[in-house]
């Protein structure tokens, strides 16, 4: 008898794709290709839980259909494997976190196995691998080699940049370079010295390093992104993080921005994601301003997109960051200043940004004068002036912007009308209006206006019309261990590279994992960190690389592996080119994903890889959502009368079932519950503490415990195990409904702290993988957050013994026909091929499994057993439940895995109705009905409904006064 033994089949087919290669992927011209990726994992300790394979599952679906559909697919797995999880787990227990990572990739590595997953292994990457991290090292050595020239519109050599220099200087060279780098001439180049040249090649190159405000994490040891931030506490930890200038390697991002905004428009991305990395980006065109200081030779400049409003500043206000900040504070307005700044400066920008309703700043005692009609402003610090973005510095304007509007009614500051319009409580009016009150401006509208005032900066040089970008340089330098060392080696303070030949330059052993004694990073502990060349030997750089740098590109070096030579042939990459299909959570919206673009936009530059943007398509899939569930306590609040201090009582734990806690909590619990309830806390305290006087429990409070889900199933609590679970409470007394112990349920994130993580090893293992796979699926569109139920996955389990049933006698017994199937098995087949074809070009993977059931449950009704049915149903379920599929296909005789063979061919004509069942109207009530066939004329059809006998009788041998027939909907005689 066979049975639908999952667990044999699984393993089964899992050993023969693996030995069999099944999912290899090759370079083949003769073959349409389609590259399907996930966005890689950090291995974690904790393993998967069955919100990881969500993404997971929906690629392996659409690369096993497009397989079918005769593409060459790629859809390779690896791992994000440099993190700061392995590298506090060293520092704790001295473990090196190679040792760490190797035995987590070696669980998760397990896990998706079991998942029946189309990966290709063989192509697996790890960004910890020096193998690996060699061409991220040598990808970084092209950026430092590298400018971006505006002329060209593309990234050059730095050689060609020299040439230049040599040629005619820099007067006429148009590159992004940092702001304050001066003009000098072909002769004057010369004349510099070696140090001065690469001081100077550092402003343009596109990798460089340069003193940075960066979020510094004391405890961890290292520079914190601004994710990694809240509330001035390291998210990790919850350490103590300031804000402070470190010379760090940034990445010159800014360059690309423009291409970057631009590149979106070409995506299949969702808007929301795309106006995300516009808002990123933030691309404003204005003007820079500068502002002279009273009393002192110092500057602001301050970059404006509404220089027309610059009648209305009434004062300018400096990020809390700002060195001129602190310079400028007077004397007796430094203890408020300073204090305010100590405090301001070390929130994250994140939370300043978020944080609209706290209105805080401090004046510096100092003012500026307005270069357009030289009024004196008062210069304030204020947090929610970004040192990120524009100059660090607002010219504010409060009569026409909010933020202002709400600083300066909070202190008291002027508020000056220069647009026309009505003022409501300080209303905005938007980008048009008539510009008032503004002197040679005045009566001009917005653009005119705008046009004038940069003619009349730029005239008198206090200023230009500028495009200004709301994205920084990226830092690409941490204090950590667990990272990639970066190539470079340091000569007379100055950064030069390592020959490529020395790649990769591997991760030393260290004693520690700390920063050393004196504060340098743990690469300070390496025994010789240096690299020698013929003029001598130097020390090298002691950060390593940031976590987004090895996920930049692992998407090129999946196409060419194993390739010692270079990070990837450019064969390999003209022919896989972009990734097709790339799923991941929208959180790495602004990180992963724009930092990959910059690099493929990068390398496109050099001429390496054919394409311009990484992922085609993408799609970011929902969360997963903890459904946790929770046993009730009633609190034993018994006063105890003794004098015994030393009395050790034993409380009594008792717990009430979900519908006798709602009933208490509403107050609808009958005397005899309450009775029941409150008699077995006071009996089981009594039992307990023999001879202690109490006063008994006369009322019911109760408290929500979080049990562990893995010991409830459908909301039912197993006992047993909860006492095994906790044997504190081994004791414990259960008021059971109905002889069992119902749990309450509330959708909350999936952590352990809850209990309510759930691992895909426990599904597989009690239902299967097949199982797992289709249930994930049918909980709800991809992109939708939908909570874990397990109460649903018996349905699904049921589904695919059905399914094994069509095949099989009752007995269990392999039982196929080759009987020409009829029409109603191939409409139910069909609309089944219909309706995944369509859902596949939608990705809407619950309709499909959806359709499954249906399809099966009418074959089973119909005692379907055709091989002309079965055999494309096989193939057709094959990507959602690919183990069972490839148990049916052998079985009905294929040597050869389900995957070589074609997707099934929807044939319309299956779904044309031949027959309509007519319901014939008599003197408007139905009294018959006539299946006839939908080619029949309205004479034939009219003939037919007289004829019947049932018809007949009703006329009582009367011919009818009239005959409406409407062909394909209803029959209506009047007698």
């Amino acid at each position: 008898m066979a049975e639908y033994s999952f667990r044999e089949i699984e393993k089964k087919w899992q050993a023969y794709w693996q030995n069999q290669g099944t999912f290899l992927a090759e370079v083949n011209p003769e073959k349409p290709k389609f590259y399907t990726l996930d966005m890689f994992p950090y291995p974690s300790g904790a393993g998967l839980h069955v919100g990881h394979p969500l993404g997971y599952i929906a690629s392996d679906i659409v690369a096993r259909f497009k397989k079918l559909k005769g593409f060459n697919v790629l859809h390779p797995m690896g791992y994000d494997s440099f993190g700061l999880p392995a590298e506090q787990y060293a520092i704790q227990t001295g473990q090196h976190p190679a040792i760490t990572t190797e035995e987590n990739i070696t669980r998760y590595t397990e896990q998706l196995k079991n998942i029946g997953f189309a990966f290709d292994w063989t192509r697996e990457v790890r960004t910890s691998d020096p193998s690996y991290y060699k061409w991220t090292q040598w990808i970084f050595m092209q950026l430092f080699n590298s400018y971006y020239d505006l002329e060209a519109e593309k990234a050059l050599s730095i050689e060609s940049l020299i040439s230049r220099f040599e040629d005619e200087g820099n007067s006429k060279v148009k590159a992004v370079c940092d702001e304050d780098t001066q003009a000098f001439e072909a002769a004057s180049w010369k004349a510099f010295t070696e140090k001065e040249k690469q001081e100077i090649l550092l402003k343009y190159r596109l990798t460089f390093l340069a003193e940075t405000s960066v979020n510094w994490c004391a405890a961890l040891g290292t520079v914190l992104s601004n994710d990694e931030v809240k509330d001035g506490f390291s998210e990790r930890g919850g350490h103590p993080v300031e804000r402070k200038k470190m010379m760090q390697w940034s990445m010159r991002i800014t360059a690309y921005a423009d291409r970057l905004l631009q590149g979106l428009e070409k995506l299949d991305w969702s808007e929301p994601i795309k106006e995300m990395q516009r808002n990123w980006i933030g691309k404003s065109i204005g003007a820079e301003v500068v502002f002279e200081v009273k009393g002192s030779d110092k500057t602001i400049k301050v970059f404006t997109t509404r220089v027309d409003t610059i009648y209305g500043v009434t004062y300018l206000a400096l990020a809390p960051e700002s060195e001129l900040a602190a310079e400028l504070i007077t004397e007796d307005q430094r203890p408020t200043a300073e204090a305010y700044i100590e405090v301001a400066k070390n929130r994250s920008e994140r939370e300043r940004m978020s944080d609209v309703k706290t209105i805080s700043g401090a004046f510096t005692g100092a003012y500026a004068i307005n270069p357009f009609n030289g009024e004196e402003i008062q210069i304030w610090v204020a947090d929610y002036v970004l040192a990120g973005y524009g100059t660090g510095a607002v010219m504010a304007v409060p009569a026409h912007d909010e933020r202002d509007y709400n600083f300066a009614k909070h202190f008291n500051l002027e508020i000056r009308q220069v647009i026309d319009g009505s003022m409501e409580n300080g209303s905005f009016p938007g980008k048009g209006g008539l510009i008032i009150n503004s002197g040679m401006i005045s009566g001009m509208y917005m653009k005119d206006a705008m046009l004038k005032a940069i003619e009349f900066l730029e005239e008198k040089g206090i200023g230009k019309g500028k495009i200004q970008y709301r994205m920084r340089d990226a830092i690409f330098t941490r204090q950590r261990y667990w990272g990639e060392p970066l190539p470079v080696y340091f000569n007379d303070g100055l950064p030069y590279l390592i020959d490529e030949s020395d790649l990769p330059l591997i991760l030393p052993e260290v004693d520690k994992y700390l920063p050393t004694e004196d504060g340098e990073p743990p690469l300070g502990r390496a025994k010789d960190w240096t690299y020698k060349t013929s003029e001598g030997e130097f020390p090298l750089e002691k950060s390593t690389m940031p976590g987004w740098a090895g996920s930049s590109w692992y998407f090129f070096r999946y196409m060419d592996p194993k390739n010692d030579f270079v990070f990837a042939a450019k064969d390999n990459t003209d022919y896989w080119g972009a990734v097709d299909l790339y799923i991941g959570g929208s959180e790495h919206a602004t990180g992963h994903l724009l930092y990959s673009r910059f690099w493929t936009k990068f390398l496109f530059d050099l001429g390496v890889v054919s394409i311009d943007e990484p992922f085609q398509k993408m799609i970011n899939q929902g969360m997963i959502q903890g459904r946790s569930n929770f046993v009730y306590r009633v609190f034993p609040k018994i006063i105890v009368q003794t004098d015994d201090e030393n009395l050790q009582i034993k409380w009594p734990q008792v717990f009430i079932s979900k519908g006798k806690r709602d009933k208490t909590l509403d107050q609808t619990i009958s005397e005899e519950e309450k009775s029941e309830i409150l008699d077995l806390v006071n009996s089981t305290f009594k039992k307990s503490n023999p001879g202690v006087e109490f006063e008994p429990l006369k009322t019911i409070q109760l408290s929500d415990i979080h049990v562990d889900v893995n010991i409830v199933h459908n909301d039912q609590l197993n006992l047993d195990k909860f006492k095994a679970w906790r044997p504190d409470l081994a004791d414990a007394k259960f008021i059971l409904e109905d002889g069992k112990y119902h749990c309450g349920a509330e959708v909350e994130k999936m952590s352990k702290s809850k209990y309510n993580v759930v691992s895909p090893d426990d599904i597989i293992e009690r239902h299967g993988a097949d199982t797992l796979r289709l249930y994930e699926m049918f909980l709800g569109p991809l992109e939708q957050f939908k909570p874990w139920n397990t109460n649903g996955i018996d349905g699904v389990f049921k589904f695919l013994r059905k399914l094994w049933n069509l095949y099989h006698t009752p007995t269990g017994d392999f039982a196929v026909s080759d009987a020409e199937p009829s029409k109603e098995e191939f409409k139910a087949l069909h609309k089944a091929i219909k309706k995944m074809e369509e859902d596949m070009t939608h990705f809407s993977f619950n309709t499909s499994v959806s359709s499954f059931m249906i399809c099966v449950n009418e074959l089973s009704s119909l005692k379907c057993n055709k091989c002309g049915i079965l055999e494309p149903l096989a193939i057709l379920v094959s990507p959602y439940a690919p183990h069972i599929a490839e148990e049916l296909w052998s079985l009905l005789g294929h040597p050869e895995s389900i995957t070589r063979t074609g997707f099934p061919e929807f044939k319309e004509e299956y779904l044309v109705e031949s027959n309509f069942e007519y319901p014939v109207m008599i003197n408007g009530k139905m009294r018959a009905k006539l299946d006839l066939s939908l080619s029949l004329s309205v004479p034939e059809i009219e003939k037919a409904a007289l004829e019947d006998a049932h018809v007949q009788k009703w006329l009582e041998g009367k011919a009818p006064k009239k005959v409406i027939i409407v062909p394909g909907k209803i029959v209506n005689l009047v007698v």
